[in-house]
């Protein structure tokens, strides 16, 4: 059983969470954990959700670190920072949207990979951000084992997360995107009834 661990702050953003955690969670040979800070969280719009494990009780197997953002990244959590610190060094698969990726930018996590983000001005006082050629003015990017998205790309981002784990081969990831994306009818006229 592989997990992915998503690491959600109070005043988490739920759209940017629930496509990716849902399409993982549904497979059987995937499962998901939430992390935090503190037990309980609750989203910009209102859900309130019981954390599974706090950042200083997070098992050391992680197959995925997923970073949701929100309206909480301006503080500079020491045990995110070491729960990113240790990703990195074990090549752990990364993604990062909105908020999460300000925070990585403030502390110098960006350096060496090419990334996008919500606005590449807001990182313009970040002492450890040196790298702004390596921004891409895209809607989420993939660079080694970091993926990276603006707030509105919760899509693009679930897609390049389920790319690099290899969580099911090309042409089903891209009929999970185009319904997500197209809807039902579009799905129903391209591929046939997906649920038939």
């Amino acid at each position: 059983m592989k997990t992915a661990h998503i690491l959600l702050l109070d005043n988490y953003a739920d759209w940017e969470v629930a496509y990716i955690s849902s399409t993982i969670n549904m497979n059987e040979e995937w499962t998901v954990k939430t992390i935090s800070t503190q037990k309980e969280v609750k989203s910009l719009g209102g859900m309130t959700i019981r954390i599974d494990y706090l950042l200083d009780e997070v098992p050391s197997q992680s197959d995925l670190l997923i970073l949701i953002g929100g309206k909480t990244w301006d503080n500079d959590y020491p045990d995110i920072i070491k729960l990113l610190n240790f990703a990195l060094k074990h090549n752990i698969t990364i993604g990062a949207i909105c908020g999460a990726v300000d925070f990585m930018a403030r502390n110098g996590f960006l350096t060496n990979f090419k990334h996008t983000g919500n606005d590449l001005n807001l990182w313009n006082n970040f002492e450890l951000y040196s790298n702004k050629n390596d921004f891409k003015f895209e809607q989420a990017v993939k660079d080694k084992n970091l993926i990276t998205a603006n707030g509105t790309a919760p899509i693009e981002f679930e897609q390049l997360i389920l790319e690099s784990i290899n969580y099911a081969d090309t042409t089903d990831i891209e009929k999970t995107i185009f319904l997500q994306r197209n809807g039902f009818y579009n799905y129903l006229q391209k591929y046939g009834n997906p649920f038939a």
